[in-house]
């Protein structure tokens, strides 16, 4: 009798373990992806150069994001995730591990998801996922303006809601400064509200973050995107104001002048007015065309003196072709231009102008 509730209680134990199990799961999932691109005037010297690299509009990366369910349409939710350089095998940020995000928090069907830790800004989230036709590419030419005018696409110590209501969807978030004696220093606030019905989706959104002194970065946003058939088509607008010195750093294509600048100029009140348009079309079930287009116009931006403040104007253009090779993998080819004028020419390196050209292919596991 004793070895017989032994053996119950034993198969008991084994069935609520795995209850337990099933109701808890675990993905492992990433991206690896890299190109080999050719850029005019990548120096001083206006020499071209050839080297691999990032894809244009998918960083290599690879991560951990897990699910509980709690019951009720409760659960729990974490994530963690990692970039690094496909190329030579390291971090793509020094010293971080998850660079990309790091967060636990609780999911409700209901009433939406909040969490905390190191995540994407709700303007980051938007245009990565549906409003930018490039997703925040990874090439100067692709990225520079919603990377730059968002900068700080990502934030530590932050608490961040995200609810889906039918069409409306809202994402909030704050950031801890950590600033002993000021609550208001290298924090940060954001809030986006998008709303989809059939097949337009619209957005817009407001940012602010503070530097450890306390200066202020405010960028407003409104986004579209229109799906018809094959093609959706994107259009966006991005106004800022700086004065932490961040936006004239961020907009420096590498071995620029202001790439060189140690520290940021503060107190410079940068105004920026960015525009971009773009279109995909999905030609057929493999191959995915995109085209896409970047202009901003900027006041009180710095010239290649680093001290004086001037008027500046650019804009790229992009097309993009990707071949999917099956449902995980594709090869990709990507022709660019990007021009500058006024003070925009301290963002290159030698001539005003750049033209890339790159083959690549992606894997997504």
């Amino acid at each position: 009798m004793k070895k017989i509730t032994i053996a119950i209680g034993g198969a008991l134990l084994a069935l609520s373990a795995h209850a337990a199990f099933a109701q808890t799961s675990v993905t492992l999932y990433g991206i690896v992806d890299t190109s080999v691109r050719y850029l005019t005037n990548a120096n001083a010297n206006n020499d071209s150069q050839v080297s691999m690299g990032v894809g244009p509009i998918t960083g290599s990366r690879w991560g951990l994001k897990g699910n509980e369910d709690l019951g009720g349409g409760l659960s729990a939710v974490f994530r963690l995730e990692d970039g690094f350089n496909l190329w030579n095998g390291q971090f793509a940020s020094q010293n971080q591990l998850f660079n990309r995000m790091a967060y636990v928090g609780l999911s409700s069907n209901q009433y939406g998801a909040l969490t905390f830790g190191r995540q994407n800004t709700p303007l980051f989230d938007q245009l990565g996922n549906v409003y930018d036709p490039l997703t925040v590419g990874n090439f100067d030419q692709d990225g520079w303006l919603p990377g730059a005018l968002g900068y700080g696409l990502r934030e530590n110590n932050s608490v961040k809601y995200n609810g889906q209501f039918g069409g409306l969807n809202v994402e909030g978030m704050y950031s801890f400064g950590g600033v002993a004696g000021s609550t208001g220093a290298n924090s940060m606030y954001g809030l986006t509200a998008s709303y989809t019905y059939a097949g337009l989706s619209l957005d817009a959104g407001y940012q602010q973050n503070s530097d450890p002194q306390n200066n202020k970065f405010k960028v407003v946003n409104v986004s579209a995107v229109y799906a018809f058939s094959t093609v959706k088509a994107y259009a966006g607008w991005l106004h800022a104001q700086d004065n932490t010195g961040m936006v004239d750093l961020y907009m420096a294509a590498a071995n620029s002048p202001a790439a060189g600048w140690s520290t940021p100029v503060t107190n410079t009140n940068r105004i920026d007015d960015g525009f971009y348009v773009g279109t995909t079309w999905q030609v057929t079930t493999p191959l995915l065309l995109t085209a896409a287009g970047y202009y901003d116009h900027s006041r009180n931006a710095l010239d290649a003196d680093g001290t004086t403040l001037g008027r500046g104007v650019r804009y790229s253009g992009v097309l993009l072709a990707e071949y999917s090779l099956s449902k995980r993998t594709e090869v990709y080819g990507t022709v660019d231009f990007i021009h500058g004028t006024g003070a925009a020419t301290a963002d290159f390196p030698g001539r005003n102008n750049q033209t890339g050209i790159a083959v690549g292919m992606r894997n997504i596991f």
